[in-house]
């Protein structure tokens, strides 16, 4: 079995930020403080900004960098920064490289690049020309339900040996593929850091040797994720289990939204579990998406009693 590699800062628990805003749909700084310490305090190993669960397609670029200039200020040193620089095309994802870089942020994440046609070639390359404009660790973002390429293993690993990448944030779901990456990952010497999005199958991610989880479920409850990376680099399996169940069953949130789909009933659910738990002040989303209300925040309030998040 692989084993994970744990001298590389980029390990263990790494959650995606979710971002509260004000009820006039600004950055509310207060919530935002008090959710990013409540992560670190936790013992999280590191947080990601500007991720999917960051809204991060919704936002200006201004209000990408408000949020990292706040991120890293907020921080402080206490765990990486890794930042999403997700954008159409090549030179744009630089241009957001290039800017979060001179905010200080420890890493960078870009998927592949999406609206203009393209195929391996051209994701190979958008990651090759990413590293000529930046010294900073990258990871490639699997995403293709949102950017509609799945990344390559095969491929990845060889940007991984190339020192291109030193690795991958996995959402896409596919884990089989994200097996043979671990496999053929390890093979080559365990060029890249491999962290699992996948929020209720971390445990077999664990298993197959993975480096650690970027989970959005972790902002509602970062507890359970960090003591479950923390029982599996003991090996008790069982507690892995266990932890993962309820962490499933918690997942709920997301599944039983009536209202909408997407980042709605994803992200949507997540900022009304933080509001409802008094972390986030309320539970705004960026437009054109509509926050939860009603039933929906009934039957989420319901869930987090049930899997003791809220008495």
């Amino acid at each position: 079995m692989a084993e994970p590699n744990l001298n590389s800062p980029f390990k263990g628990v790494i959650p995606p930020v979710v971002i509260p805003l004000t009820e006039k749909k600004q950055l509310d700084l207060d919530a935002f403080q008090r959710s990013v310490n409540r992560m670190i305090d936790a013992g999280v190993d590191g947080l990601f900004f500007l991720g999917s669960s960051g809204e991060v397609a919704f936002l200006t670029d201004a209000q990408r960098y408000h949020v990292l200039q706040e991120a890293v200020a907020v921080v402080n040193g206490r765990v990486p920064v890794m930042a999403g620089i997700i954008d159409m095309e090549t030179m744009r994802v630089v241009d957001q490289a290039k800017r979060a870089a001179s905010y200080g942020v420890d890493a960078l994440v870009a998927t592949a690049p999406f609206y203009a046609l393209g195929g391996p070639k051209e994701t190979e390359r958008h990651f090759r020309a990413i590293r000529e404009y930046t010294d900073l660790p990258l990871f490639a973002y699997d995403l293709p339900v949102c950017v509609h390429t799945k990344l390559d293993p095969t491929m990845l690993v060889r940007l991984g040996a190339d020192g291109v990448l030193q690795g991958v944030k996995d959402s896409s779901g596919d884990d089989v593929a994200f097996r043979w990456l671990l496999l053929e990952n390890e093979e080559a010497g365990h060029p890249l850091q491999l962290l699992t999005g996948h929020e209720v199958c971390v445990d077999g991610a664990y298993l197959a040797g993975a480096d650690g989880s970027v989970p959005g479920l972790a902002n509602v409850d970062p507890y359970s994720y960090v003591e479950m990376w923390r029982a599996a680099c003991d090996k008790d399996w069982a507690r892995v289990k266990e932890l993962q169940d309820h962490l499933a069953r918690l997942m709920f949130v997301t599944r039983r939204v009536k209202a909408t789909v997407g980042f709605g009933a994803g992200v949507g659910a997540f900022k009304t579990a933080l509001w409802q738990m008094g972390v986030f002040n309320t539970n705004e989303m960026r437009e054109p998406v509509q926050p939860l209300d009603g039933e929906d925040v009934d039957l989420i309030v319901e869930i987090l009693r049930t899997e003791g998040m809220m008495e």
